[in-house]
């Protein structure tokens, strides 16, 4: 049911061609917004933006280059933004080769877990981050984030008015074995917003994130391993939608949330409790 809640607001989503970013899309678009769909797959990208009557924006966002001239076209073609969404992210567990030894021992040390026996397999994996995979983790999350919410900014402050919804992570608050550069980045996006909200808010912009806890999505598919665990410590007992997630960042893009900025807002079925 659309309530309106977005209506006439344009709002970019970033990484949008797929998972929670294609969900908050459909959502907003639900509500009434206007949806440029940000992401580096075209034809992903396309195919979200024809779903939702939006426009398609290819630009990676870990390019300051590439996210200038994508923000200098919504200025030119939509004359301003109401909303943005740094969803933009990549997996965890890194590269290719780091991902796949990641999974390997997550699912032995789940096995031992679950078997109540001694945890003999280990994830420390710090020591076998290359500098490519903490600066490529680091330039997704916290670069992606930082460029966008600057060139957002130049057009929400014309305007004195505008939200911006970063998007964190549990294991930024909570941590995660095996997952130092993903949490210190998704710790960093937190601590960005909290230190913007305050900047912008006299100009009228809003600036919070959301937190997510484990969530149904690809990327959480290759953790299956350690599903049982993760839910045994989620005391609603599963993982999260991709609605659980959409449904709070129109809440938080939405005058519903007229009084809110600076805050993060961690959908997470109770997880955080039993860490």
């Amino acid at each position: 049911m659309n309530t309106g809640r977005l209506a006439g607001k344009r709002a970019l989503i970033t990484g949008a061609a797929a998972g929670l970013g294609a969900q908050m899309a459909r959502r907003f678009h639900q509500e009434g917004a206007e949806i440029l769909v940000n992401d580096l797959r075209l034809e992903d990208a396309e195919a979200v933006a024809k779903e939702v009557g939006g426009t398609a924006l290819v630009a990676d966002v870990s390019d300051s280059d590439a996210v200038r001239e994508m923000f200098g076209r919504v200025g030119r073609e939509f004359g301003g933004l109401d909303i943005l969404v740094n969803n933009a992210g990549i997996a965890f567990s890194g590269s290719p080769e780091l991902s796949e030894s990641f999974n390997q021992r997550l699912a032995q040390q789940a096995q031992e877990g679950m078997a109540g026996g001694p945890i003999e397999t280990h994830l420390d994996f710090t020591v076998e981050l290359s500098d490519e995979d903490w600066r490529r983790m680091i330039g997704v999350h916290m670069d992606g984030t930082f460029f966008c919410s600057r060139e957002a900014l130049k057009l929400m402050n014309a305007q004195n008015s505008g939200c911006i919804i970063n998007m964190g992570s549990i294991m930024g608050t909570a941590g995660g074995a095996g997952a130092a550069h993903y949490c210190a980045a998704k710790a960093g996006i937190l601590g960005f917003t909290r230190s913007l909200a305050r900047e912008v808010v006299s100009r009228g912009i809003r600036v919070n994130a959301l937190a997510p806890g484990f969530i149904d999505t690809d990327m959480t598919a290759s953790i299956d391993a350690a599903r049982p665990v993760i839910e045994a410590s989620t005391p609603m007992g599963r993982f999260g939608e991709p609605d659980d997630i959409a449904w709070a960042a129109v809440y938080l893009a939405s005058d519903e949330a007229k009084f809110v900025t600076g805050q993060t807002l961690s959908p997470n079925g109770g997880y955080y409790m039993s860490q």
